[in-house]
């Protein structure tokens, strides 16, 4: 009994005696999306005076539509950038080349 624990002992021991292989790990940690909100353009529509005439309301909502699917790309841009998932460290290494 008694060999049986000096045994257990040792072997304790032995084991805190060896120190733990140093190397660097990599663990991917996520963060907060800190993508800008775009700031939303003013739309020509909303600056008419009232009895505007037809074709100017329609100039202005012409050129509204445009401005609308530009802002709508920057949202999706800043969008697609928050909601893309975490990567690990060594799949961002490969895509960037590091």
């Amino acid at each position: 009994m008694r060999a049986a624990f000096l045994l257990l002992g040792v072997l304790a021991l032995v084991g805190c005696a060896n120190p733990a292989p140093a190397g660097r790990t990599l663990v991917p940690v996520p963060v907060e999306c800190r993508e800008p909100v775009p700031a939303r353009p003013a739309m020509p529509t909303e600056l008419l005076l009232p009895g505007a005439h037809p074709w100017v309301l329609l100039r202005a909502a012409l050129a509204e539509i445009d401005r609308r699917e530009g802002y709508e790309v920057q949202l999706r841009a800043a969008l697609v950038t928050c909601t893309a998932p975490v990567t690990s460290v060594s799949e961002a290494v490969e895509f960037w080349g590091w």
